[in-house]
């Protein structure tokens, strides 16, 4: 069973990984709605991941006995002045969930809970993946400089990218 202080922690990051899917989602319908379709598609599936990860904490909470307490979500933010402010955005939320998660790591250290640091480590390098993904498009979005041309072929091929599902990616 989970002592309740970590519990408490675990429901919380819940809450922040579904907020990040909201935010994601928000960040595609923006980039939709200024003609980028391909960065609309790779937000899409960032926001599928991040409903996994969700669901990989609420699993595991469940599995360890625990009871999940989903609290609202905050409305994400949906106006950007352009699509690097999107990715710089990203970008930091990104260092604040890998902040998050680090704490809980720290936090689950302190209670000698093993078996939650062992879950943890898969995320711990997930965020590794989750800033370079987003610092990647940032820088490539400022070499651009606005160069339509650029852009194009970037928002082409972002929206290459395709959701595989964390079930099979274990």
């Amino acid at each position: 069973m989970i002592k309740d202080k970590m519990l408490k922690a675990l429901n919380e990051q819940i809450n922040k990984e579904l907020f990040s899917a909201y935010l994601y989602l928000s960040m595609s319908a923006y980039a939709e709605s200024i003609g980028l379709k391909g960065f609309a598609q790779w937000l899409k599936v960032q926001y599928q991941e991040e409903l996994d990860h969700a669901m990989k904490f609420y699993t595991y909470v469940i599995e360890r006995g625990g009871k999940v307490e989903l609290e609202s979500i905050d409305k994400p933010k949906n106006e950007w002045s352009s699509i690097l402010e999107v990715f710089e955005d990203g970008y930091e939320h990104e260092q604040f969930i890998s902040e998050s998660i680090n704490n809980l790591m720290d936090l689950a250290v302190s209670e000698k809970d093993y078996a939650t640091m062992n879950m943890l480590q898969w995320f711990i390098n997930e965020q590794v993946e989750e800033e370079s993904s987003f610092l990647e498009i940032v820088d490539k979005l400022k070499l651009l400089d606005g160069d339509k041309r650029g852009l194009f072929m970037l928002d082409k091929d972002l929206g290459q990218r395709t959701y595989v599902p964390l079930i099979t990616q274990n």
